[in-house]
């Protein structure tokens, strides 16, 4: 099975993540065959909008939902949706996006939302006929959370909300939005500084007065990203999701199950980097004998299985811990910081191995090279994640 082999005999999995695996590399192998997709944004756009229908059509978000709002599952299962991710990134980095923004746009009404709320939305998120995303990031508020700007404040039957969310992952295309913005002031430290309380979450809709999408982003690897704005944007109260005041917690709750599965994907982009150099390895000619004939390449090769090796274990442990219910912050901090450098120095060296080729637009390891680089960014920076594993460890 590509992308994932022996390790599902692992003790971290049971056969329900084994079926599950073998479903989505099934419909993977099926449906997307070429890995590409465009670089113009309403193609990427469409394109998007497109995986969404096909991964519901398939039942496959529905292990991001649980069973009682549409899913599969009785309760989110990190293993599993890092199964998923792994398998898609290996064949296509937008399919891995689709499928993970339903997953984390929907999360925060998964864990606390009411179940009107849930009844409302969520059944759409896992077929595929709603849009969602996650909005917690600010232009001064990315990884410090409590220094967010965004507030909202109670006027009658609505929430009016002012600020702005960029980094917004599924912008522009999303059917709805869970955000995040003051409803309290935090405390104040002694060091000057601002606590997380006092935040809330909301569902907001495009159509709602005062909301608009400032503006669209363009990055290396495109998918939908865009910058939002809060003019005045009322919301009605019965989108709060949980209590007043309870924000923080759920946006940490919704990365606590979707973190570690960056990592997964960052392994599956690594996986088919290793595939691709070992394949052109084997094939490519020079000096009267193939690249993969000369030790520096047998080195190369085997570090990068190596380094993807011990990064799978890490990942898979983190998830496992959090599906037992047991305290995974330093674990998932541990996973996402190896597999995402890992997998960048794999695809580093398999590009290299591809010389000239590696290097030109289209090639698979061109497209691994440009999609890995903002896993080691978002949900959390490399730098970030070190912190995060220091403090742990000091506690």
């Amino acid at each position: 099975m590509r992308g994932l082999p022996e390790h599902l005999d692992w003790p971290f999995f049971e056969p329900v993540h084994r079926r599950i695996a073998g479903e989505v590399r099934a419909w993977a192998d099926a449906n997307l065959a070429s890995g590409a997709h465009p670089d113009e944004r309403a193609a990427v756009d469409a394109r998007c909008r497109e995986l969404v229908g096909e991964l519901g059509a398939a039942g496959l978000i529905r292990y991001c939902v649980r069973a009682a709002d549409g899913g599969v599952l009785p309760e989110l299962d990190a293993r599993a949706i890092c199964i998923l991710r792994e398998s898609l990134a290996h064949a296509d980095g937008l399919a891995d996006f689709a499928l993970a923004m339903q997953g984390l746009g929907s999360g925060a009404l998964s864990l606390a939302g009411d179940a009107a709320l849930r009844a409302r939305y969520l059944p759409r998120v896992a077929a595929g006929q709603a849009i969602a995303a996650f909005a917690l990031s600010e232009p001064d508020a990315g990884s410090d959370v409590a220094a967010m700007g965004c507030s909202a404040r109670r006027d009658g039957a609505h929430y009016v909300l002012d600020g702005t969310k960029t980094w917004i992952s599924n912008g522009g295309i999303a059917d709805f939005y869970c955000v995040f913005a003051r409803t309290a002031p935090g405390e104040r430290r002694g060091d000057g500084t601002t606590t997380a309380q006092g935040i809330s979450a909301f569902v907001v809709e495009p159509t709602d007065p005062g909301f608009s999408v400032e503006s669209r982003i363009d990055v290396i690897a495109p998918h939908p990203l865009a910058a939002l704005r809060f003019d005045a944007c009322h919301v009605p109260v019965a989108r709060l999701i949980g209590a007043e005041g309870e924000g923080f917690k759920i946006a940490m709750r919704t990365l606590d199950v979707f973190r570690t599965s960056v990592a997964a994907a960052a392994l599956g982009f690594g996986r088919r980097a290793l595939e691709e150099g070992i394949a052109h390895a084997k094939r490519r000619a020079m000096f009267g004998k193939v690249l993969a004939d000369f030790q520096l390449t047998q080195a190369a090769l085997a570090d990068m299985a190596t380094g993807l090796e011990g990064a799978q274990l890490l990942t898979y442990r983190a998830a496992w811990l959090r599906d037992r219910g047991a305290p995974v912050t330093q674990a998932a901090a541990m996973a996402k910081l190896a597999a995402t450098e890992t997998a960048q120095t794999v695809i580093d060296r398999a590009l290299q191995m591809f010389g000239g080729r590696g290097v030109v637009h289209g090639e698979v390891v061109e497209r691994l090279y440009r999609e890995i680089r903002a896993l080691r960014i978002y949900e959390g920076a490399t730098e970030v994640q070190k912190l995060i594993i220091a403090r742990e460890l000091l506690k």
